[in-house]
């Protein structure tokens, strides 16, 4: 049987983990790894073509996300459809929903990154940052008074492992 979810691209093949959670409605073209525990929801997209796309472990993709030769850290929330264009996302970061990180963007680990955000390309956002606004605004989050561990555990990976796990008829 063929899995109408992925689709070859120049020999390439989409990689995905026993234990991971892709949504049926999910697109996966070409050079694409998701690893265990993640999860891919409905209206993902995630396209390997021009560079590998990588969804680390325990790592979410929220609906309606598209993600391009981008890679996301073990443990990382993508947002509700952000946009993730040739961006790197290190582990235990927050991306907010419609968040859009262009071209050669890092966010560093344990950094959160507001709702409708616009990264231009080349940022570097340093790890524990909380980053907002058009364009993008950067703060150490020791500044905001945000409370990191709370948020990270609010949207933690293994309330939506299990989540996906509850979702029979999204996922198989």
């Amino acid at each position: 049987m063929v899995d109408s979810r992925t689709y070859e691209f120049e020999d390439a093949t989409p990689s995905i983990h026993e234990e991971a959670a892709v949504s049926r409605e999910a697109v996966l073209v070409g050079d694409v790894a998701v690893a265990a525990d993640a999860s891919v929801w409905p209206g993902v997209v995630l396209r390997g073509d021009i560079g590998p796309v990588h969804v680390g472990q325990q790592a979410h993709v929220g609906d309606n996300a598209t993600v391009h030769a981008s890679a996301i850290g073990d443990r990382v929330m993508v947002g509700h459809g952000a946009v993730l264009n040739e961006a790197t996302v290190e582990e235990q970061a927050l991306v907010g929903f419609n968040a859009t990180l262009n071209t050669d963007v890092t966010i560093g680990s344990r950094s959160v990154v507001a709702a409708g955000t616009v990264i231009p390309d080349e940022y570097d956002i340093p790890s524990e940052s909380f980053v907002r606004g058009v364009p993008a605004e950067i703060t150490p989050l020791e500044e905001t008074g945000i409370d990191a561990d709370a948020i990270f555990e609010s949207f933690s990976s293994g309330e939506y492992t299990n989540l996906a796990q509850r979702h029979v008829d999204l996922f198989e």
